[in-house]
């Protein structure tokens, strides 16, 4: 607690800031650095009694702020080795959020940040600001520099993209975590037939080692395809494996039989696994606890 009225008053905005922040850029980091930015700034209004609405100017000016290091972000991704996802979050089951810091809910799903990312830096922006954010089309524009018709046809664009690739029939937390465990024990027995008949058919299984620990270059898709390889991938037994949370839903954290840190994030619809993804850059997992 602070006894500065300015600091508790940001500091209870932090966490919806920093789940904005993350949910445009897909790296804790960085949507660490935008909001640090963004109190430095406030730090330099002259008499910040002036601001009428405090949490509508942080999310204006960390919207921006986030803006801008996307168009960066973007650029250094286009050079980035092998598949690019976003930088999980994990929290053990029934635990904390990392570091109490984020707010853990659909806006962080991985499965919504991969589609995202297909996006260009504006629809993602309209999209996030006003559909999830619950800011108006105005104040959108204002983020954006686009007109308010303008951001309503982005934002319209990005729901048409996120309604196509995010789950009809989502699971509750309890079964995604049977299917977490039913995923696992298959896996490990070399079980192709019970691997298979968890996945969905048109399975994707993307995989992120940021050139610097061994992953898929490529997108593999199909169940039997992706149940071999997972199969071949997982010959060996984890030296550690755990159900956590990743991006609030169950997921895996390993350490594999060469002691790599990974984290698996799954995306389920209709009772079936539809999206694996796997990050293994440790620079994406420095917060990850692996005990």
């Amino acid at each position: 607690m602070t006894d500065d009225p300015l600091t508790e008053a940001f500091e209870g905005q932090r966490p919806r800031l920093l789940r904005l922040a993350y949910s445009m850029l897909g790296s804790l980091s960085e949507a660490e650095d935008c909001v640090q930015e963004a109190w430095l700034r406030l730090q330099r209004v002259e008499d910040p009694d002036t601001i009428r609405d405090l949490g509508a100017w942080l999310t204006t000016s960390v919207s921006r702020l986030a803006l801008d290091a996307l168009g960066s972000a973007r650029a250094r991704r286009e050079r980035y080795v092998g598949q690019w996802l976003p930088e999980p979050l994990v929290a053990d089951i029934g635990g904390e959020d990392p570091a109490e810091r984020v707010t853990l809910d659909e806006s962080v799903s991985m499965a919504l940040l991969v589609i995202l990312e297909r996006l260009s830096a504006a629809e993602r922006t309209a999209f996030l600001l006003h559909d999830v954010f619950g800011l108006t089309f105005e104040d959108v524009a204002g983020v954006v520099g686009r007109s308010p018709a303008a951001v309503r046809q982005l934002a319209a664009r990005a729901r048409r993209h996120v309604e196509d690739g995010r789950p009809r029939f989502p699971p509750t937390q309890a079964e995604q975590r049977e299917l977490v465990a039913a995923f696992t024990a298959a896996a490990y027995d070399g079980d192709i037939e019970g691997l298979v008949a968890i996945l969905d058919p048109d399975v994707l299984w993307r995989s992120d080692g940021g050139g610097k620990a061994t992953a898929l270059r490529r997108v593999e898709r199909g169940a039997e395809r992706v149940a071999r390889g997972l199969i071949g991938f997982t010959r060996q037994p984890p030296r550690q494996s755990t159900i956590a949370e990743v991006n609030g839903s169950p997921g895996l954290v390993l350490v594999d039989a060469t002691g790599v840190l990974t984290v698996v994030a799954f995306t389920v619809d209709a009772g079936r696994i539809v999206a694996i993804d796997v990050v293994r850059n440790p620079d994406k997992l420095t917060s990850v606890a692996a005990g």
